[in-house]
């Protein structure tokens, strides 16, 4: 109609906990809506009092500028043990920390390992695509078998490079951990069943049960040398079919019973 005015009604928006700050990550990469996944979680639990993340070093170094709950800092491959330190002098609160292939999965490694044996009551998200994004798409412990990288430009060999690390599935062998998962965020669907592994995640924390871990299937633009479409294509086509998702292990209590070694005299 000339002259009237049309009523709008805003149905979406940024997160309340996601603030104004821009974000340093590449066009079509996945880090941003794992953000909204993470904010919209600690929101709808209404958490966002006692939430406490910690971020690495790497793609997900920034995290903790884009959030606002209280966040710390790790070195390159320390998170676990930053988390760690936290959570314990601050058990009632939820604490979480992000990150990478490398970051995890390589030089953090041993610190995941031993978190997960002793069954730490926090939360990690790990953000997997597949190689190391911000020094350059080289090589990762992730990086599936025939794929290129800068650190393989004919295609990883596992004869050579190794075979890839299924972290999920990795961790559901692990006796402390209370839940493990893979998830992606390529197609609403799959979005909103991340949140629903997050929110798993944190209740197993709140309960106390163990260890909790929610791994994310992210695109990489630019070290893939793909468009932003293309990317998400590449994670449907590609990745999926070599970490399937799903949820891995949920368990409401974790067996501390000890053999008797040595009898009493």
């Amino acid at each position: 109609m000339t002259g009237a005015t049309l009523a709008k009604t805003k149905v979406a928006g940024r997160p309340r906990l996601k603030n104004a700050t821009p974000v340093w990550y590449c066009p079509g990469c996945g880090y941003g809506i794992i953000t909204r996944v993470t904010c919209e979680v600690i929101e709808e639990m209404g958490i966002e009092d006692i939430a406490i993340g910690i971020a690495p070093g790497g793609c997900a170094g920034p995290e903790g500028t884009y959030i606002d709950i209280d966040y710390g800092h790790a070195a390159h491959g320390r998170a676990q043990a930053v988390t760690t330190g936290v959570k314990r002098a601050n058990p009632k609160a939820v604490v979480f920390n992000w990150q990478g292939d490398g970051d995890l999965a390589a030089i953090g490694m041993g610190g995941w390992m031993h978190a997960m044996l002793r069954a730490e009551t926090f939360t990690t998200i790990f953000l997997n695509n597949a190689g190391y994004g911000s020094t350059g798409g080289q090589m990762a412990p992730t990086t599936p078998a025939g794929m290129r990288s800068s650190t393989s430009i004919y295609g990883k060999d596992p004869r050579t490079a190794g075979f890839t690390v299924h972290v999920a599935e990795m961790a559901a062998t692990m006796p402390g951990v209370a839940y493990s998962a893979r998830v992606a965020i390529n197609t609403p669907a799959n979005f909103r069943r991340a949140k629903e592994a997050l929110r798993r995640a944190f209740e197993k924390q709140m309960a106390g049960v163990g260890y909790s871990i929610v791994e994310f299937l992210s695109p990489c633009p630019p070290n893939w040398g793909l468009t932003p479409i293309e990317a998400m294509r590449f994670v449907e086509e590609k990745l999926i079919p070599i970490f399937p998702l799903g949820v891995f292990k949920d368990v409401d209590s974790i067996d501390y019973s000890m053999p008797a070694f040595y009898e009493n005299k």
